[in-house]
């Protein structure tokens, strides 16, 4: 009975983190997306030209996917190690804000300078790749929230933990999720980049 009631608590708190971080990603994006508006004038018009001139500019497919697989798996690997810091629970909220908050932005920036075609190359270049990714980020940073609650009750309750047990899973996850971020960039750096060639 006692077990059924710990494990019946334990499910609440996980819910209460994924809620946490679903919550924060969305409002990233609603963030992202309404930034746009506040830019003046001189601003939009910099704004528009820096991505026209990428989109018009003779675009690496290999220096594109590492660039890519660099950004994806940087911020995946952070997040992971922030989770063995103990202190790292705001950062990794941090982190993923901002990186919801750039999803967010990348669209509605795209949108203001291409118009509906922008909606198109969004569609194709971000939103595809990116919602996956951030369903990423939101899993190894709930692991890493988890982790990190997980080594502060040891250690102020000075309780023991599977540790070995903890880390092989914790490592497992974050094994899957550099494998997911691999081929995303394979996507974004190289498939959406044919795709757009028949758009733009």
């Amino acid at each position: 009975m006692k077990k059924n009631v710990f494990v019946s608590k334990n499910i609440r708190k996980q819910k209460k983190i994924y809620y946490l971080l679903i919550g924060l990603a969305l409002l990233g994006i609603i963030a992202g997306l309404l930034f746009i508006f506040l830019l003046n004038e001189e601003n939009k018009i910099l704004l528009s030209t820096k991505i026209r001139e990428y989109f018009d500019s003779d675009i690496s497919l290999s220096n594109n996917f590492f660039k890519c697989l660099f950004n994806n798996i940087i911020f995946i690997i952070l997040i992971w190690v922030l989770g063995i810091s103990i202190i790292g629970i705001p950062i990794v909220l941090m982190l993923l804000l901002y990186k919801s908050f750039i999803f967010g932005f990348s669209i509605s920036s795209l949108i203001s300078t291409f118009g509906i075609k922008g909606l198109l190359i969004s569609l194709l270049n971000i939103i595809v790749s990116k919602s996956i990714y951030l369903i990423v980020l939101i899993l190894i940073s709930f692991y890493s929230v988890s982790f990190s609650i997980k080594l502060l009750k040891s250690f102020f309750t000075k309780s023991n933990i599977e540790f070995k047990d903890s880390i092989k899973k914790y490592l497992s996850i974050l094994l899957l999720s550099i494998s997911i971020g691999f081929f995303i960039s394979i996507y974004e750096g190289i498939i959406s980049i044919y795709l757009l060639n028949f758009f733009y």
